[in-house]
């Protein structure tokens, strides 16, 4: 073991450079791993646990980009992360001669396009809050892809947009649609009826992909943050944008996605769509969430039957929520069943989305106990066995990588490491489709899926994998084509996440839950 640092001091670079950047020094022989990230102190920390924290790299500051390697040999490790200048003057060297450069500030952004009303901001959060407060000065709306940006700074930008009439979408906000025009993480969804507020990112790519398969598209998808209905912001964005989108003439239904608000926030926009009369959809994600409906608003439990109940609406016809839409899964999880041991009864969830994790969380632990996960007890997820839920976007799993949305080393190694527990019987995974994500998330992950099936059945045991593809046929990487491959590799996959969660509940639960949510009326308890 062998470490090289480089610091490249006052060097910014976009996560997509340092993913880049990433791969190719992991991919040369003789590399353990490899940090490069920027050097704020939430990345020196997760340098520090993945004990690549080097007396150097602890140096760096917000400013400076830093890369750390590790590799079997001093002449390895020095040899990688020198290969970065070269590779950063390339760059340059290719940026140069398409001409013109780029502009490096906001100001000289609008000077070049003075028709634009639009920011996309994704710079270090230390510095976000100020790029964001020029570019609404100078008239923008923006979306504030940067995370790390304090409670208090998001308050203020939050009430200057309100009070010049703009939208400030974010901080950490990854999806939305606006005007048509597609941002961050998006789906490739038509244009149509259908307005969006969403604190969840993965939550809204999973609503619009369904409600595009049902012919629905989206008017407007406004993307306020996952604070954004917490005390602290008090719902600011979140009402400003429903009163946006009771403007909008092109807007018939009205949905607000996301996880529990507080109470007062919830009751503020309860009574902001009372007040707009439209018809509205609410999914806000939590443990107490049941299905009712008040007048024209309808509340729903899960993101599949909030896309269904929208669909509902806009058809004029009745809706019931279903277990499951596959007439067959009765006896897919029959088969199922029949190829574990007795040992086996856990479920493992590892999920690209955050929001598609939270769900699941919420309806594995409400149809088997309680569920371990990093998204609410990090000490209990230590020190319990059992079923588990891992959000792997979530920064403990992306030191020195990107998002699993566009990285899947993470994910890999995490199936590899659960095809050895014996007691494993469900392995739950999901796969995010859309513009920004990789190019082939399904043909990634499919290889070690094929391998954990294959040594279960080594040592005698079987080895559900059940599966949920969020996209459309329109996107680059096409649904269709990334259901087979998963299914060919051995996934079960399902058409929502929700249908997902209660099938790999089903396999690991036994016939009474089976029976529960699948003999009744409607076909769910």
């Amino acid at each position: 073991m062998a470490y090289a640092t480089l610091i490249k001091r006052g060097a910014y670079h976009d996560s997509v450079t340092l993913l880049n950047l990433a791969r190719a020094l992991r991919g040369r022989p003789g590399v353990r791993e490899v940090g490069v990230v920027m050097g704020t102190p939430a990345n020196r920390d997760l340098l520090a646990q993945a004990s690549l924290l080097t007396d150097e790299a602890a140096t760096a500051t917000a400013n400076d980009l830093v890369v750390v390697v590790d590799a079997d040999s001093a002449a390895i490790a020095g040899e990688a992360a020198a290969s970065v200048q070269s590779r950063l003057a390339e760059r340059v060297s290719r940026r140069d001669d398409r001409g013109g450069g780029r502009p490096r500030t906001i100001g000289a952004a609008i000077r070049r396009m003075p028709e634009a009303n639009l920011a996309l901001i994704s710079v270090p959060g230390a510095f976000a809050a100020a790029e964001a407060r020029r570019a609404l000065h100078a008239g923008l709306h923006v979306m504030l892809f940067s995370d790390n940006v304090s409670l208090e700074d998001e308050v203020a930008l939050k009430h200057l947009a309100i009070e010049r009439g703009l939208l400030l979408m974010g901080p950490d906000c990854g999806t939305a649609y606006v005007g048509g025009v597609p941002l961050g993480f998006a789906n490739v969804v038509p244009r149509g009826r259908v307005g969006i507020v969403a604190a969840s990112g993965t939550g809204l790519q999973q609503v619009a992909a369904l409600l595009a398969g049902r012919g629905h598209g989206i008017s407007h998808a406004i993307g306020v943050g996952g604070r954004d209905m917490g005390a602290t912001v008090g719902g600011a964005m979140a009402l400003s944008s429903l009163d946006l989108l009771a403007a909008d003439p092109t807007t018939d239904l009205v949905m607000v996605i996301g996880k529990p608000p507080a109470p007062a926030v919830a009751e503020r926009v309860r009574s902001r769509l009372r007040a707009i009369g439209r018809p509205a959809v609410i999914c806000l994600l939590g443990p107490a969430v049941t299905d009712g409906r008040e007048g024209s608003i309808i509340t729903v439990a899960t993101l599949e039957d909030a896309a269904f109940a929208a669909d509902a609406i806009l058809m004029n016809r009745p809706w019931q929520p279903l277990a499951f839409s596959d007439p067959d899964a009765r006896r897919r999880v029959s088969d199922a069943r029949r190829q574990l041991t007795a040992a086996q009864s856990s479920v493992l969830g590892l999920y690209a989305g955050g929001t598609l994790a939270h769900e699941s969380l919420l309806i594995l632990d409400r149809l088997l106990g309680p569920v371990a996960s990093n998204l609410t007890d990090r000490a209990a997820l230590e020190r319990r066995a059992g079923h588990r839920v891992l959000d792997m976007g979530a920064d403990e799993f992306t030191v020195g990588r990107a998002h699993p949305m566009l990285d899947p080393t993470a994910r890999v190694e995490a199936i590899r490491e659960a095809a050895r527990r014996t007691d494993l019987a469900v392995l739950l995974l999901d796969v995010v489709l859309g513009r920004g994500a990789a190019i082939d998330p399904a043909g990634d992950l499919a290889g070690a899926v094929r391998a954990a099936r294959a040594e279960a059945r080594g040592r005698g045991q079987g080895l559900a994998v059940v599966a949920t593809v969020v996209g459309t046929a329109e996107d680059p990487q096409g649904l269709p084509a990334q259901v087979a491959t998963l299914e060919a590799a051995g996934a079960w996959v399902l058409p929502s996440n929700a249908q997902a969660a209660r099938a790999a509940a089903c396999i690991a639960g036994g016939d009474v839950l089976i029976d529960s949510l699948l003999g009744g009326p409607g076909g769910r308890a």
